[in-house]
């Protein structure tokens, strides 16, 4: 792990797929800037989804750095049934103007006319005027008139529909929980292999949240994808119950009209960081680069705005689950995030967000302990941490100075990987002050916070060892 790298604020989330599951291939991520992985479950089973998760604790082990996994839930899918084929192969083509029907008729395959929709649930839940879009957004239906079982619609875009096309209902909030049967299933599975993170895609209401959570029971921090207009209107609850947040911006751009989306996510990114919750911005960032060894100017534009808006993460998908380039655009994104970071604008940007205190000790502290490093120009700001709650407050701040996470739990140093900034050091509890500055002088050099002669400011909890009780603030000079 070159010094760069490590000192970028701004974190990488790369999704592992065929490409890139091998122990070799992870640790080439890590290097050329990966913090964090995703392991996909809408296209792994127990056996794929073991042996890559073995192959990310490999790498951790051999690099020496904690490294967050998050196990992202396929959430329900929407999906036409089968469609005919003529002798030639070709599928039905919807023509604009046209009525098309949507019914429980499963086994009838769907014709240029109508398609079986095996989902009772849509049906009460649209009402007319509403739209409808099949196969991600490209065809567009207007509801003219719905019964218990099938709904009439005019095809307003039209296109060819072939079999188990997504359905996307952009107008109505459905009653369908975010968890599928398989989602549980999945999830139980990925906590019994010590997981960080989980994502929960297709979050609609806070209650989506609250209710998986209970299942989790502590065991991992909860993700929740925002990618329904819905969840937009729900924002600041989401925000509130989760952990962290996801701009899912693929299917958000399927159900809002895509001009909206920019909006939407300086509107996620802005609320998660107020909130002190750790913000991912994802989808298509790189897309190019699936095929391509180099970005397009649009993208490397994209990447630098997530940046300046102050997220916590970007996230590769395809681009490194099955594209041709994954360690290119690893290295692209990482280049690209300290190239911005040290732009004058970078500062500016993050200071515009006037992000207010909370009145605890730990805003306190940590707000007191940002100025205190500024001042000092110290080298960094490091926090014991047991739950990762301080650290997470300082990151928060966003303040000038590198902030680095102690902790003796391993695994809250791993899901503060995802978090702006941090770097975490795993090491023992301090017992007394001097114990924690020369755990402090013993650890800096090592990981290159800081040398012999540097000051740093440190933030723990006395007395010494007890969760959540930051009240201390300490400058040290590494000896």
């Amino acid at each position: 792990m070159g010094d760069m790298t490590r000192h970028r604020h701004i974190k990488i989330l790369a999704t592992l797929g065929p490409a890139t599951s091998t122990p070799d291939r992870i640790k080439a991520l890590v290097e050329a800037g990966a913090n964090a992985f995703r392991l996909n479950l809408s296209h792994a089973d127990e056996a794929t989804f073991t042996k890559q998760l073995n192959a990310i604790r490999a790498a951790e082990e051999e690099l020496g750095t904690p490294i967050a996994v998050l196990a992202d839930l396929q959430g329900p899918k929407l999906r036409v049934g089968t469609m005919t084929k003529d002798s030639d192969g070709d599928v039905p083509v919807l023509k604009v103007g046209q009525p098309f029907t949507l019914d429980m008729k499963v086994d009838e395959p769907g014709t240029a006319s109508r398609a079986p929709l095996p989902h009772q649930e849509i049906f009460d839940a649209i009402a007319p005027d509403q739209t409808i879009l099949l196969d991600d957004g490209k065809l567009r239906l207007r509801v003219k008139s719905v019964n218990k079982d099938s709904a009439e619609t005019i095809v307003e875009v039209g296109g060819p529909l072939s079999d188990r096309k997504g359905v996307n209902l952009p107008d109505s909030l459905l009653p369908i929980p975010a968890l599928t049967e398989k989602d549980e299933a999945d999830l139980i599975m990925a906590l019994s292999k010590d997981v960080d993170w989980i994502a929960l895609s297709f979050v609609q209401r806070a209650e989506d949240v609250v209710n998986t959570k209970k299942i989790i029971n502590g065991r991992a921090k909860l993700m929740a994808k925002i990618e329904k207009p819905a969840a937009l209107t729900d924002l600041s609850a989401i925000v509130e119950a989760t952990d962290g947040v996801m701009v899912a911006r693929g299917d958000l751009g399927v159900e809002l009209p895509v001009e909206k989306v920019p909006g939407a996510q300086r509107r996620i990114v802005i609320t998660s960081r107020i909130a002190g919750k750790p913000v991912v911005v994802a989808t298509q960032m790189l897309e190019s680069m699936i095929k391509a060894p180099v970005p397009t100017r649009a993208e490397v534009t994209d990447i630098a705005l997530a940046v300046l808006e102050g997220a916590d993460a970007v996230m590769l998908s395809a681009e490194t689950a099955v594209g041709d380039f994954p360690i290119e655009a690893v290295a692209t994104m990482n280049k690209v995030g300290l190239e911005t970071e040290q732009d004058p604008a970078y500062r500016a940007a993050l200071d515009q967000t006037g992000l207010p205190q909370e009145n605890t000790s730990e805003d306190a502290i940590a707000a007191a302990a940002s100025q205190v490093a500024d001042t000092i120009d110290a080298k960094g700001i490091i926090c014991y941490t047991t739950s990762g709650s301080t650290a997470l407050r300082v990151a928060r701040g966003r303040s000038r100075v590198h902030p680095y996470a102690f902790t003796p739990r391993i695994e809250t140093a791993r899901w503060l990987t995802l978090v702006w900034g941090l770097q975490c050091v795993v090491t023992e509890d301090a017992h007394s002050f001097a114990d924690m500055v020369s755990r402090v002088s013993e650890q800096a050099p090592k990981n290159g916070i800081a040398q012999k002669g540097d000051q740093v400011v440190i933030t723990a909890g006395v007395p010494f060892g007890t969760p959540g009780a930051t009240n201390i603030l300490r400058i040290a000079t590494v000896d």
